[in-house]
């Protein structure tokens, strides 16, 4: 009889392609994670890991046993729902990952709600690339996902995906103080050309938004810092080395030096919730989705935020692409 937990161990070196990534995604020291697949191989006996480099890579008999595994894994979660569902209160674990700032600005006050008021679930997050998060979710690693897009980039919506929208997080120029645009009452994008610009590294969303908006403006932006974190940005922003876009969530007041200005129109990014359709009867999976537009809602004077009604998971109006929603 192959041990459950050892499979979920390979599952996770399968879906994140080392022992020390499935290590960090179930909360394990990497040596436990080796230990668990050292004990699957002398189960099966069959070598499940060969040493590549500084790595490991699966054999071609591992991905065949981490293919199942995940089936497996999908059938105890179903089973697992089914419990939580006729007990009716969030409880087990739950695993969410979710975007830096979200993570930051959005989370912390989420968590400690849901451990106030359901002290039988779990919840432990993980902050991961945006990009990565859905794949996450599909793989069966997270059970719950905040994840934004653009309207450049919408987000891949992966067959047995279900999301709901959370709500729109504004994004803002800001300028160091006494530059020409604090003294005007709104900017347009044909006013951007000529300006040095401090931004995050090619490859990530805010990247890509800015380039495409200046070259459809009709200007070469001219990229004078890069840096992953807003708050680094911004802090660039403040020494008066350039001008950044800038989203409100997770950033926080600004500092002095520092000033935002309307943009118009101003680049908005969409959040949303994203699970899988064989949890989304989960009491824990909706109670996290209800308390995530809850804390929203509750911030969204300061941060200018929408939070829109709408399905909660289990609800069939919720099955829809989030490049389709946020086109709506």
């Amino acid at each position: 009889m192959l041990d459950l937990s050892r499979l979920r161990a390979l599952h996770a070196v399968s879906v994140h392609g080392s022992v020390a990534g499935a290590a960090a995604a179930l909360g394990y020291t990497p040596s436990a994670v080796s230990q668990q697949i050292a004990k699957l191989e002398r189960e099966t006996r069959t070598t499940l890991l060969e040493r590549r480099g500084r790595g490991v890579a699966l054999t071609e008999e591992a991905r065949h046993l981490a293919d199942t595994a995940r089936e497996l894994l999908a059938i105890v979660e179903r089973a697992e729902t089914t419990l939580e569902e006729r007990r009716g209160q969030p409880s087990g674990l739950l695993a969410v990952a979710a975007f830096a700032s979200a993570a930051r600005g959005l989370l912390p006050g989420v968590l400690a709600e849901l451990a106030a008021r359901h002290p039988a679930l779990d919840v432990r997050l993980t902050e991961v690339d945006p990009h990565l998060s859905v794949d996450l979710v599909a793989r069966g690693v997270t059970d719950l996902a905040v994840a934004h897009d653009w309207d450049i980039a919408p987000l891949p919506a992966p067959e047995g995906i279900e999301q709901a929208v959370i709500g729109d997080d504004h994004c803002d120029l800001v300028v160091p103080a006494g530059h020409p645009f604090t003294a005007r009452p709104v900017i347009r994008r044909a006013d951007l050309g000529g300006e040095r610009w401090v931004c995050q590294p090619p490859g990530w969303v805010c990247h890509d938004w800015l380039v495409r908006t200046l070259r459809t403006a009709g200007f070469e932006p001219d990229i004078a810092h890069v840096a992953e974190e807003n708050h680094t940005v911004v802090a660039l922003v403040a020494a008066g080395l350039g001008v950044a876009v800038v989203p409100r969530l997770g950033t926080g007041p600004l500092p002095e030096g520092a000033v935002a200005v309307p943009l118009e129109p101003g680049p908005v990014r969409r959040l949303y919730a994203l699970w899988r359709v064989g949890a989304a009867r989960r009491p824990a999976i909706t109670a996290a989705v209800r308390t995530l537009r809850a804390h929203w809602t509750a911030r969204a004077d300061a941060a200018a935020a929408t939070a829109p009604e709408g399905p909660l998971p289990g609800d069939a109006e919720s099955v829809r692409s989030p490049g389709d929603a946020a086109r709506q």
